[in-house]
């Protein structure tokens, strides 16, 4: 395996609270003490304990789990920014889903975070040409996890998918950061086209669960995309669209309706 970076746990203020978590939780319920040692408390920082999730959870009969640690320890070794998206999108979660009350939830149980993560392992591997693996991988975060995004897509930093059930994100889309998204949410095309024909969202987007947004459209920044809502046209920026096929509706209601998570078409707070 390649080697890890101790060096940083000091200095990570998002490990160390990830750590005393696990001991916190541990002590609660010992049952779960394997599950929180084997997953966290053995590891020596995040990056580490993601490749060992990646590998538990990807492993099968075609690729062992060692193989597939192998490559997600040379993946965070050559790439600190997976660690750095790693983290901002467990920000993200923790901040944004009222469901998530500590950092450990999404490592451990949230389907969502944990096919981003080993998404973003893909990424990378497509990045170095190794397009075979990265498929792997993307088949493999389908069946484990009802997740299918394509190894090429390019997917921002501080994102969340909520429950994450049945989404598909195209070859050829751009996520960009802050987003928000919940399940069954599709970025896909239209038709057998073979270049650019997948869309492009914006910074702080919030897109409802059920959203169908096909095409090589732009969504802009700040804007708001009703559940159940099928995008065929650019969304302009700091704009609620809704309906099939969705139109405009109004304003998006306020700065940032990624981190607010408000989804009703009034813009008013959520209770």
């Amino acid at each position: 395996m390649a080697e890890t970076k101790p060096r940083l746990t000091e200095l990570d203020p998002v490990w160390k609270r990830i750590c005393e978590e696990a001991e916190e939780a541990v002590a609660d319920e010992p049952l779960l003490g394997g599950l929180m040692h084997s997953s966290l408390l053995h590891h020596g920082g995040l990056d580490d304990a993601l490749a060992y999730r990646f590998a538990l959870k990807l492993s099968n009969g075609e690729m062992s789990e060692q193989l597939l640690r192998e490559i997600a320890d040379a993946a965070y070794a050559a790439d600190p920014a997976l660690g750095k998206a790693a983290r901002a999108d467990l920000v993200a979660v923790h901040d944004r889903d009222p469901a998530c009350h500590r950092y450990i939830q999404p490592i451990l149980f949230f389907k969502g975070y944990q096919a981003l993560q080993a998404y973003r392992v893909g990424h990378w591997l497509w990045q170095q040409g190794r397009r075979d693996m990265a498929y792997f991988v993307q088949m493999r975060v389908s069946e484990m996890f009802g997740v299918d995004i394509h190894p090429a897509a390019r997917m921002g930093r501080g994102l969340m998918i909520d429950h994450a059930h049945s989404i598909v994100i195209g070859e050829t889309a751009v996520v960009g950061d802050n987003v928000s998204m919940l399940h069954s949410v599709t970025l896909g095309g239209t038709g057998k086209e073979e270049q650019d024909r997948h869309p492009k969202i914006g910074d702080g987007v919030l897109i409802g669960a059920g959203a169908k947004v096909l095409g090589n459209i732009r969504v802009g920044c700040c804007s708001r995309i009703a559940a159940g809502s099928v995008v065929l046209q650019d969304v302009p920026e700091k704009s609620t669209v809704a309906g099939v096929p969705a139109r405009i509706v109004g304003e998006a209601g306020c700065e940032q309706p990624s981190v607010t998570m408000d989804h009703r078409l009034n813009g008013g707070s959520s209770g």
